[in-house]
């Protein structure tokens, strides 16, 4: 069975809270041939917990069949310079002699971004072991940090990571990028176009075995409408707040009842003004509940006590010009619950399953309409958008599905080497 090794500075265990794209990968490769290590930051971001004890380095364990290589790098916490510390920490540690020596050689590596740092450590590991190299782009870096504005487009970082990207892009055997139209922004930059391979975030599936309709709730009770997930800058769920301060508004005018509680389940540097924004707008407990985040194995447990989920996207037309692929909404969509997407993303996952409801980003009063719509329909007519959600992902999204799709990418490329 041919090796994979994988780094990516974020990788996640099933037990911790946030995306697990390769740890779900990495359990269905061996169906196809392939074994995979995931070699990953020892500090779980954006928590700042530290994996290893003092004094230690490096440690290799297994988690529910997946080996994991944890390399140590300093806690921090937020996105200041704690963080872009860690992250040279990471590529430093990754590349130096022996810190990997605990697991077997590999067949091919693949660097997978958020930063180019670790794809840049994936490069040059492959060089040393003269196996393939795989880049996997999952933030179009400097280009996500341009159109949010925290770069400026001409600057010395941004020419300088430019050049970094432009250098892996054109080593890499295959470039794997998760957004379905990337393909758009990176052969311009020098790379044949069937180099480049779309394959999207998905669902294990195994997870959310035999989906249960939601569960009968009495008149008076409201409908639980459902976010779980990051809380920064990027997820715009400020403008969910002041949407839900427009429902409330509704209801109050009409003396009905509360129709639905948003339920936000997650952490990140956002939180501490989201819910003040909450109290100033009267939302606290009955309208909007914080709570805190749950790891990524009690999701679809977490998913069965939702009527609906809500995703909101900032409106960065040149940014999502490129497509979205995030993980909660393939969770989502695979719990069959129906969902209210405020998006102008060039794709509409949830448009194309026929799972929901699609408005406008940053627009509070159409995302209120369309959440107080949801309310409004019969229980089963909720249900059909919510199985049409979970047919979808059966048909494209299952990581079984993905898996199939890395190794025959993975096998192309060993094809191509020999």
């Amino acid at each position: 069975m041919k090796h994979v090794w994988i780094l990516n500075h974020y990788a996640k265990p099933p037990e911790a809270a946030g995306g697990a794209r390769h740890f779900q990968l990495a359990r269905h490769l061996p169906g196809h041939g392939w074994r995979a290590t995931l070699i990953a930051s020892s500090v779980d971001h954006p928590g700042g917990h530290q994996r290893l004890d003092n004094g230690e380095q490096a440690r290799l364990e297994t988690r529910d069949g997946v080996p994991f290589l944890w390399l140590r790098t300093a806690s921090y916490r937020g996105n200041g310079g704690g963080r872009m510390k860690s992250m040279l920490e990471y590529a430093r540690q990754a590349v130096r002699p022996g810190r990997l020596a605990g697991i077997d050689r590999p067949d091919l590596i693949i660097g997978s971004s958020v930063h180019p740092f670790a794809a840049l450590a994936g490069w040059w590991l492959a060089r040393r072991h003269r196996v393939p190299f795989v880049f996997e782009v999952r933030d179009l870096w400097p280009q996500t940090l341009i159109d949010m504005g925290r770069l400026r487009e001409g600057s010395l970082v941004t020419r300088a990571m430019r050049t970094l990207e432009t250098f892996l892009y054109r080593r890499a055997r295959r470039v794997l990028t998760l957004l379905p139209r990337a393909r758009d922004y990176i052969v311009p930059r020098g790379v044949p176009a069937e180099r480049v391979v779309w394959l999207s975030n998905g669902v294990d599936l195994d997870d959310y075995p035999d989906p249960v309709p939601p569960p009968v709730r009495p008149p008076e009770m409201p409908l639980s409408l459902m976010y779980f997930g990051g809380h920064g800058e990027a997820n715009g769920l400020e403008v969910l707040v002041a949407a839900m301060g427009r429902v409330r508004e509704a209801c109050e005018r009409s003396g009905g009842a509360v129709p639905v509680q948003l339920r936000l389940i997650g952490d990140g540097p956002a939180k501490p003004a989201l819910q003040r924004q909450a109290t100033e707008l009267g939302l606290d407990g009955r309208w909007v509940r914080f709570e805190p985040p749950v790891p990524k194995r009690e999701i679809p447990r977490l998913a069965r006590e939702a009527d609906a989920f809500v995703i909101t996207v900032r409106d960065l037309p040149r940014l999502y010009r490129f497509g979205i692929s995030m993980n909660k909404l393939f969770d989502y969509m695979a719990a069959a619950r129906p969902v209210v997407i405020a998006s102008g993303a060039v794709n509409d996952p949830v448009a194309d399953a026929g799972a929901g409801i699609t408005v406008p980003p940053e627009d509070p009063a159409a995302l209120a309409e369309a959440i107080l719509g949801l309310a409004a329909l019969p229980a089963e007519e909720r249900e059909a958008l919510g199985r049409a959600g979970r047919d979808h992902m059966e048909a494209a999204y299952d990581y079984r599905i993905l898996a199939g799709r890395l190794a025959g990418v993975m096998n192309d490329v060993m094809e191509e080497a020999q």
